[in-house]
C-alpha cells in the first residue's frame, strides 16, 4: 500500500532519511532538524511531499520524497524525486516500482511534463532497476550545488 505522509509520520520519514543516508554512506551529511522537517513537510506551505510504502502488516517499508520543479521548455511543472527508498528486507517485493508508479498518477493527474531524479553512480541496483523502466540517464548534464558560507557569500555580494 501506498499512502501520502501524514503529520504523525514524522517519526517514521525521519527514521527513513538516516536508513537511506546510511545506504548512501552519507550518514555524516544528515543535519536535519526534526521540527524544521515537520514545517516544510506539513507547514502552512508544504515544500515537499513524502509518499509511505506499507507492507501487508502495515508497517512503513519505504519512501519517496518529492516536490515540483518547473521546466520552461516544456511550459509545465514537473517533480523531482528527492529520495526513493525501500528498506533492504523487503527490496524484490514491489514497493519501488508502487511507490513510483504512484509519483507517475501523480504527476499525471497534476499536469507535469516529467519526473526526474539523481542517483549516485556507483548505486548498480538502483540504475538497472531505473532503466528498466525506461528512465534515460542526462548525461550530458552536471549538477551543481551552492551551501553554506557559499550561498551565503552568493546572497550577500
Amino acid at each position: 500500500m501506498i499512502r501520502p505522509a501524514q503529520p504523525s509520520d514524522l517519526d517514521t520519514v525521519v527514521a527513513l532519511i538516516g536508513e537511506l543516508a546510511e545506504y548512501e554512506h552519507l550518514a555524516h551529511e544528515v543535519v536535519l532538524d526534526r521540527d524544521e522537517l515537520a514545517g516544510h513537510l506539513f507547514g502552512a506551505r508544504p515544500y515537499a511531499e513524502v509518499l509511505i510504502a506499507e507492507a501487508d502488516d502495515g508497517a512503513a517499508v519505504g519512501f519517496a520524497l518529492f516536490f515540483h520543479n518547473f521546466s520552461t521548455f516544456l511550459g509545465r511543472p514537473g517533480i523531482h524525486l528527492e529520495d526513493l527508498f525501500v528498506r533492504p528486507d523487503h527490496r524484490g517485493t514491489g514497493h519501488g516500482i508502487a511507490l513510483l508508479r504512484e509519483l507517475g498518477r501523480i504527476a499525471r493527474d497534476r499536469g507535469c511534463g516529467r519526473i526526474e531524479w539523481n542517483v549516485l553512480d556507483w548505486n548498480e541496483p538502483s540504475i538497472a532497476f531505473y532503466r528498466s523502466l525506461g528512465a534515460q540517464p542526462m548525461e550530458e548534464w552536471l549538477l551543481y550545488r551552492l551551501t553554506g558560507d557559499a550561498m551565503t557569500a552568493l546572497a550577500e555580494r
